[in-house]
Parts: C-alpha cells; sequence; structure tokens
C-alpha cells in the first residue's frame, strides 16, 4: 500500500506544494517586496505611521504566502492519504506532523527566525476545525480560498504588541516591526488595525466555510434523491417487464401443446422433424423468460455460447465491430443466468463504445481468460480512462459521464453479485480501461 501511494502523482503533487511553502522564500523575501528598505527607513525615522502600516501589511502578505503552501499542502495531503488507507484519523494526524516539522526546516534552511508557538497552535486548530467541520463536504479550491482567509486573519495578531507576551509574533521581523511601533507610538494603532482585520478575515472565513459545506451537503442530497428516482423508475420498470414476459408463458404452453397433437396426428417424417424443432426452440425461449424472471435461475453454458449471444445481442443489426479474445478454452462451461449476464456484458460493451466513440483508432475486445480457477469476462477499451474518483463513483445508480441515466453499471454490479462474481477495474488514463466480471471457481466446469 505504501509503494502504492508513492508512485501516486497527486500524492508527489502535494508534497511539491508543501516543498514550495518552504523554499519560497529563498525567490519572494523581504529584500523581494521591499520590506526590507522599509525597515530601513523606519529605524532612521524618516516616515511615521504610513510606512510602519504599509511594512505590517506587506509582512503579513508575505506570511500568509508563504504558510498557505505549507498549510494547504498538508492539509490535502492528509486527505488523500486519509482516503487512499480508509483511516480518517490520519486527515488530522498527517497535518499535526507535517506543519511543525516545515517550521523546523524552515528556521534550519534560513536565518530568520521563522516561530511557529502560539500563532501556529492556533492556526493549525483553526485548519484541523474546518477540517472536521468539511467533513469531505468542501473541495480542495474551496479549502484553499478559507484557508487562506484564516492564515491571513489569524497572521494579523502576530502585529499586536500586547500579544507579544502570549507566544504570538516572535519571528525577528515582527518583533522589529512591533518595537518600532512603541518607540513611535502607533502601538493602539496598530492593535486596533489588526484586530479589526483580523476579526474581519476570520469571520468571513466562517461564513464562507458555513456556506460552501451547506451548499455541498444540498447537492449531495440531491443527488441521493436523484439516484433513488432512478432506482425507483428502474425498478418499476422491471416489474412491469416481469409482467409482460410473465404473460408470454401462457400463449408458449397453447403453442406447445398444438405443436404435440400435430406430431401425434401426422406420419410424415419431415413434419415431425420440424415439430422436434418446433419443441426445441419453445424449450429454449420457455427457460429465457425463466432465467428472465427469476434472478437465482441459473443454466451451465458453454463460454462460446454466451460469446455468440452476446455479440447477437449488441451486433446485429449494426455495423459495429466487437474483437473477442479467447485466452481460455471456449468449451469451458460456466453455471450463469445467460440473460442477466449477456445484458451485464452488452452494458460494459455500450460504456466502452462511448468510450472510443470519439476516437480514430478505437478498439473494443471481449476477453475471456482463467486466473487462479477463476474464469474472468472483461470488456476492454483504448479511450481516455477512467480517474480514480471516478471510479469509485461509477458503481452508484444515476452516476454517468455522459448524457445517459446512469443506470448500466449498477446492474452489472447486481448481476456479479448475483453469480458470487467480483469486479475489478483496470484503468489508465490516456490508455483506456477493462473492467472484469470474476467468476469463482464453483460457477466453473472444465
Amino acid at each position: 500500500m505504501i509503494a502504492s501511494l508513492m508512485k501516486s502523482w497527486t500524492i508527489w503533487m502535494k508534497i511539491g506544494v508543501i516543498l514550495v511553502g518552504v523554499f519560497l522564500l529563498s525567490w519572494v523575501g523581504p529584500n523581494e517586496i521591499g520590506l526590507t528598505d522599509l525597515l530601513i527607513s523606519l529605524r532612521e525615522d524618516e516616515e511615521t505611521g504610513n510606512t510602519l502600516m504599509l511594512a505590517v501589511f506587506l509582512l503579513v502578505s508575505l506570511n500568509t504566502v508563504l504558510a498557505l503552501f505549507h498549510y494547504i499542502g498538508a492539509l490535502l495531503l492528509g486527505d488523500e492519504i486519509g482516503d487512499r488507507l480508509n483511516r480518517p484519523w490520519l486527515k488530522i494526524i498527517i497535518p499535526l506532523i507535517v506543519i511543525p516539522i516545515v517550521y523546523i526546516v524552515i528556521n534550519v534552511y534560513y536565518s530568520l527566525t521563522y516561530s511557529f508557538s502560539a500563532y501556529g497552535l492556533l492556526l493549525l486548530l483553526a485548519i484541523l476545525l474546518l477540517q472536521a467541520f468539511g467533513k469531505d463536504r468542501l473541495k480542495p479550491i474551496i479549502k484553499t480560498i478559507i484557508c487562506s482567509q484564516l492564515i491571513f486573519g489569524i497572521e494579523w495578531l502576530n502585529e499586536i504588541p500586547s500579544l507579544s507576551k502570549y507566544g504570538f509574533g516572535q519571528g525577528s521581523i515582527s518583533k522589529e516591526i512591533k518595537d518600532i511601533a512603541v518607540q513611535l507610538g502607533f502601538e493602539q494603532s496598530l492593535t486596533l488595525y489588526s484586530l479589526t482585520l483580523c476579526l474581519i478575515f476570520i469571520i468571513n472565513a466562517v461564513i464562507l466555510a458555513v456556506y460552501f459545506a451547506l451548499a455541498e451537503q444540498k447537492w449531495r442530497i440531491k443527488q441521493e434523491l436523484h439516484y433513488a428516482q432512478l432506482e425507483a423508475m428502474q425498478s418499476r420498470s422491471g416489474r412491469e417487464a416481469l409482467y409482460l414476459v410473465h404473460d408470454l408463458k401462457t400463449p408458449l404452453t397453447a403453442i406447445e401443446g398444438l405443436n404435440s397433437l400435430i406430431s401425434l396426428k401426422v406420419d410424415d417424417s419431415k413434419i415431425k422433424e420440424y415439430c422436434q424443432k418446433i419443441s426445441s426452440s419453445i424449450h429454449s425461449v420457455s427457460e429465457m423468460i425463466s432465467e428472465i424472471l427469476y434472478d437465482d435461475k441459473k443454466h451451465w453454458c458453454r463460454i462460446k455460447d454466451l460469446v455468440g449471444y452476446v455479440k447477437a445481442s449488441r451486433l446485429s443489426g449494426t455495423n459495429l465491430i466487437l474483437k473477442v479474445d479467447f485466452q481460455t478454452n471456449p468449451e469451458i462451461k460456466i453455471l450463469i443466468n445467460k440473460i442477466r449476464m449477456t445484458r451485464a456484458l452488452v452494458n460494459l460493451i455500450d460504456n466502452a463504445y462511448d468510450a472510443v466513440n470519439e476516437i480514430e483508432d478505437g478498439k473494443i475486445s471481449l476477453k475471456i481468460k482463467t486466473y487462479e480457477n477463476e474464469l474472468w469476462l472483461g470488456v476492454s477499451d483504448n479511450g481516455r480512462g477512467i480517474t480514480p474518483k471516478e471510479q469509485e463513483k461509477i458503481w452508484k445508480a444515476g452516476f454517468s459521464t455522459k448524457s445517459h441515466p446512469g443506470m448500466g453499471l449498477a446492474f452489472v454490479r447486481q448481476v456479479a453479485k448475483g453469480h458470487g462474481a467480483s469486479l475489478a477495474i483496470d484503468s489508465k488514463l490516456g490508455h483506456g480501461t477493462t473492467i472484469w466480471i470474476k467468476l469463482a471457481e464453483r460457477s466453473v466446469s472444465r
């Protein structure tokens, strides 16, 4: 699992964001933004209040930019690792570990004192509260916006002289600016200015967090309602189809009876042969109706017969080409509900054709192979692939990356479950997708 995490480009991207926060000071520091020149002017008493406020604003802005990278990087890194390992507590623990380490690295690497202290603890606490409040309802871009508001607001506490004794503003530049403010008699003005901006931005961050969390929750409720409606529609359509199929039993019984009478009444061998073929066809149709009516109705079926049935169902009347790749003996028999398994494979083939619809050299193949006593049925395409996020959602009723109702893969999952089979996705962005239905050994007869 650790090896898989280390191969993920999204994990390295978030680590890269943290490292940018560490080394950004090499490119954007006090000298580059003119803060050093302002401090010289203040020391020489060439300017007064306006210069002081400008210096404070530049320092707070610089610290906000520097802090934003490693705070949001650590936050998103914790989110992803927690989700991938299914360990929600890592979303809290990882920022708690990473952020103090970043401060240590910065202080070792630079001559400046970049203090964690009370300010860092307060900011970390605020961001972790945001994390707990969000409960995965806030998207990364929204978290970044809210974090920037929090950081900018809490940064102003570092510039309040009276809070220095409580551990705020322990950095070398912050201390110098506050000392100058006290010497110039601007201590109260700086306190009022800093406190006002702090409250404005923190309140704004809270409002944004509440608004976006509620908006995201409302959207999810609407999606779940939409899924429920789709499932209800599917259930209703399924019941109506079952009633219709059940009614077919009556005329089939009548045809079977009349066919038997004809066979008994005539001595012509040719007519008797035709009657036998009619009876065989009626028996096949009756079995198909039973498989439609009863999910658990299964029969032994050769793989090549299933493939022929799939091709007839999907390709009849079209000019589409489906390559069949037998990597095992086509005579192997499998215990399946042929109708439902066919529909599942046809749904996968339909999705594959959608994936390559706009690709010039689009290819679709139906793969059959054996692996460790299991039989794998797979549909493969060379389309754009499926992202890890989409892979988590595609089996859910109603989800679709196209303008479809999004019931196909939910049905495939239902069929696989009914056969005691498992599903697997092998997908790589830009290289295509293969979805496997893995039938267990008990369903395979060699």
